[in-house]
């Protein structure tokens, strides 16, 4: 029996499919990899009996980067990116995805691919298909490799899927590639190089990375404009003259000026007089206009996006990653679109009823079914995916909070476009006082159409006017001058920026939403009430250099340009290289005019910035100068030394204080202790050797002492290790002698943390090993008050995995079954033999793993 393989984006929408699929009779197994699972079933495929394996990747098999001496920020000139060699690597390496598909491929003769039906998801098709062949002893034909087309996880989608097949989109993953290429090139120069000017410079920068992007950059680049338009605005003064009269039931009215305002004040206290001659006010017209607010268009992925943040409170990336989750459960259609107008087949009734038991919106979806469907308005299409739509009925309790809220945002939209639109008339009441007009606009609902379901777009009924005759007359209870001032625009909300963007081409459906949160994450605009983008220093410096240095670098043409062409990849219409290296060399020469002129960024980061020598505060000694070197902690925490000018890079996300004024053997810098709390992971380290690793086997920024391969030096880890890690296969055991009085012992590989000897005054590692299990033995003493050892002896020693009164005082943390302890060296020697761990017993291997 023949086999074929097929593979989807996600583990959950394999599952999904595999049970559509194989009608529920799948059995399933996990993956090689531990995070895919494997659904198999026999059935039909192209008139024959085949065996079906249903599997998934967890997005991008491979990830493009560059080959490794390249990814070395200190030794690699910026420049050389743009022309470098470049790679692909394995997006996720801990999945091993490619090895897992090619295990499961490897006798397979068919392949299907069930992708996201998006330029990205052909791009995956061509990483999988490569995976996969890479595991067969013979290549798979081009003729049994298909691609399934699908816009929802419905039984009737996905079946009709299967049954027409087609092929995947070469020129697609080509434009994909070609995007990955250039903002790799691109965003990788410029980041480092302004990176390490800036870093170097400044102390009170609070950003990690300053990052450029081509679309990223234009994006900020909008904010900052609005921004500007704000600081520059100078208000106007203007005057309005505002009357107010008494109508029936002593009910009080503002009428509005018909002139609606004046600038000059004169001018304006002239009809104030004026007015004020009379004492009525008299209905000199009566206009009433029945008028339409038409019903929304079918939703596409932009408009999702603009209503979730302006109506729903939710940031356009939150708000896709909880689309893509109702999608994959089956609730919604796929929910990256750019079209706004439903196919002609659309089965309108059907989805329909779906939701006509639903209590949220029953009534209005019976009503519609039993008067007819208002054929919905005609919308844009792109040539993609249908709009989005609810494809099951779901209820609030089957939902949790933001995955309901959008889900019922999307289905009444859905049921809107088939609904019918508001009616309502519109009445404008005008009265003469003297030569002045005045007037009044109300609004009574005639029909409410689709707002009973979008109910914000709804008419105000409050807006009614009263009855008013022609030539009825009214008593004037008031006649004011009110003074205002004209308005600066406010900041942009993420729905504006979105439509911007959308408007500029910016980006697609799918990356708007990633630019737009990158922005906010690198600390470049804040997100304020009302979901306003209000720039920070930094990215309002970093827009204004760049139209300092090169305007194009931060407007919106360059990359629509860009996307341009890349869409004409995709089209089949220009050729993949000609297209990269235009682009590739146009960026490469702004570059070097860029660096060649980055005095006149620099200019307004002196302004808004302070010198590394003026920030941050006196920590530890520098071991050239022997002067206090300044601890600056800002993103990147770093220390200073203004003396040497010379900046060292530290551990990050943690805790840095000063160990005890006791200095490296190495080069006399005094040692510093990281740690992310009491519970957690920390070590001492030496600043000079973190970022100078001293022996060829240490890596830069490869934790500290614990570390350090010194053969004598006791601070390092010849001196304080005790075993080899029992969780992973290259990690050593080693006492961190900062922790103390909650000492712990942390792997200076991986995670594994273990608390013990709790208030102990000392606790050192021994010479000696234990002759059970080869690890160190370890001396412990207590104060004569605070002993926990057998008949309150101070001091003993002992083995931590062996000695019965030791592993009493072993803290445990989240204890997991670990696996067998194997025998390997201890990966350092102290001057004496090395020794193996032998498999300790069983009631040991029980000890053998303490997480934090």
């Amino acid at each position: 029996m023949k086999t074929a393989l097929m593979v989807a984006e996600k583990p959950s929408l394999a599952a999904s499919l595999a049970n559509i699929l194989s009608n529920g009779r799948c059995s399933s197994r996990k993956g090689m990899n531990g995070s895919c699972s494997v659904h198999e079933w026999v059935g039909q495929f192209r008139s024959e009996t085949v065996n079906f394996k249903m599997t998934s990747v967890c997005g991008h098999v491979m990830t493009l980067d560059f080959i490794g001496k390249y990814n070395n920020w200190d030794k690699v000139d910026p420049a050389e990116l743009f022309s470098c060699p470049t790679e692909k690597k394995e997006a996720v390496p801990k999945l091993k995805m490619p090895a897992f598909l090619a295990k499961e491929g490897s006798h397979c003769d068919y392949l299907i691919l069930w992708l996201d039906c998006d330029k990205e998801g052909e791009n995956i098709c061509y990483e999988v298909i490569q995976a996969v062949q890479s595991g067969m002893s013979r290549r798979l034909s081009f003729n049994d490799i298909w691609r399934a087309h699908f816009s929802a996880i419905t039984e009737r989608d996905i079946k009709a899927a299967l049954n027409n097949l087609g092929k995947p989109n070469e020129n697609e993953a080509k434009s994909v590639d070609a995007r990955q290429e250039l903002d790799l090139r691109i965003g990788c120069a410029f980041t480092r190089f302004q990176t390490k000017f800036f870093q170097g410079k400044y102390g009170d920068l609070d950003a990690s990375l300053i990052s450029y992007g081509p679309c990223q950059t234009p994006t900020l680049g909008f904010c900052v404009q609005r921004h500007d338009e704000i600081q520059t605005f100078k208000p106007d003064p203007y005057w309005v003259l505002q009357v107010i009269i008494k109508v029936h039931n002593n009910q009080e009215l503002t009428l509005n000026w018909s002139r609606v305002r004046s600038f000059d004040k004169e001018v304006a206290n002239i009809f104030l007089n004026h007015v004020k001659e009379h004492t009525e006010a008299t209905v000199v017209s009566i206009q009433s206009t029945e008028k339409t607010k038409s019903r929304p268009i079918a939703l596409n992925t932009v408009e999702l996006m603009r209503v979730a943040s302006s109506g729903l409170g939710m940031g356009p990336h939150h708000a896709m990653q909880i689309a893509e989750r109702l999608y994959t459960q089956g609730y919604i259609s796929y929910p990256r679109t750019e079209t706004t107008s439903y196919p002609e087949n659309f089965d309108f009734i059907s989805t329909l009823r779906l939701q006509q038991n639903n209590s949220e919106w029953s009534d209005e979806v019976r009503k519609i079914l039993a008067n007819g469907i208002n054929r919905p308005k005609k919308g844009h299409d792109a040539g993609d995916h249908p709009p989005i739509t609810p494809m099951k009925s779901a209820t609030r309790n089957e939902l949790d909070g933001d995955c309901w809220r959008l889900y019922d945002y999307i289905t009444r939209h859905f049921i809107a476009t088939l609904s019918k639109d508001c009616k309502y008339l519109s009445t404008t009441v005008k009265f003469g006082i003297g030569f002045e007009t005045f007037f009044v606009t109300g609004q009574s609902v005639i029909d409410p159409g689709y707002t009973k379901l979008l109910t914000w777009q709804s008419i105000n009924e409050n807006n009614c006017l009263p009855q008013f005759n022609y030539n009825e007359k009214f008593n004037i209870n008031d006649v004011k001058l009110q003074e205002y001032y004209t308005q600066p625009p406010d900041y942009l909300t993420e729905s504006e920026l979105i439509t911007l963007m959308e408007k500029h081409g910016i980006g697609t459906d799918a990356s708007i939403p990633i630019h737009i949160n990158n922005i906010c994450t690198r600390n470049y605009v804040t997100v304020v009430a009302g979901r306003k983008l209000v720039p920070t220093s930094l990215g309002i410096v970093l827009v204004h250099g760049y139209q300092k240095i090169d305007p194009e670098l931060v407007l919106p043409t360059m990359r629509s340009a860009v996307e341009e062409q890349l869409n004409l990849i995709a089209q089949g219409r220009a050729d993949y290289y000609a297209v990269l290296d235009h682009t590739v060399e146009i960026f490469k020469q702004k570059f070097h005019y860029f660096v060649n002129n980055i005095d006149g960024m620099d200019q307004l980061f002196e302004v808004s910035f302070s010198p590394l020598s003026a920030t941050g505060k006196a920590l530890s000694r520098c071991g050239k100068c022997r002067r206090y070197m300044k601890y600056i902690q800002t993103k990147p925490s770093r220390l200073h030394c203004a003396h040497c000018n010379e900046t060292y890079n530290l551990p990050q996300n943690g805790n840095i204080r000063i160990y005890k004024e006791l200095k490296c053997p190495l080069d006399d810098f005094e040692l510093l202790s990281w740690s992310t709390g009491a519970r957690g992971k920390s070590y001492i380290f030496c600043p000079y050797c973190y970022n100078n690793p001293p022996f060829r086997d240490m890596k830069k920024g490869n934790l500290g002492c614990n570390s350090c391969t010194h053969p004598t030096c006791p601070h390092g880890l010849n001196s304080n290790g005790l075993s080899s890690c029992l969780e992973c296969d290259h990690g050593i055991l080693v006492l961190d002698p900062s922790s103390g009085p909650k000492w712990k012992l942390g792997c200076n590989r991986c995670d594994v943390i273990i608390h013990f000897f709790e208030n102990a005054h000392k606790v050192t590692i021994d010479a000696d090993v234990c002759d059970e299990c080869g690890a160190q033995l370890v001396t412990v003493e207590y104060k004569q008050d605070k002993s926990k050892l057998p008949n309150e002896a101070t001091e003993m020693t002992g083995c931590v995995f062996c000695t019965p009164a030791f592993m009493q005082l072993i803290e445990k943390h989240r204890a997991v079954a670990s696996k067998p302890v194997v025998t390997r060296p201890r990966g350092h020697n102290k001057g004496r033999n090395r020794r193996k761990l032998r498999q300790p017993k069983d009631k040991m291997a029980q000890l053998a793993a303490y997480f934090v």
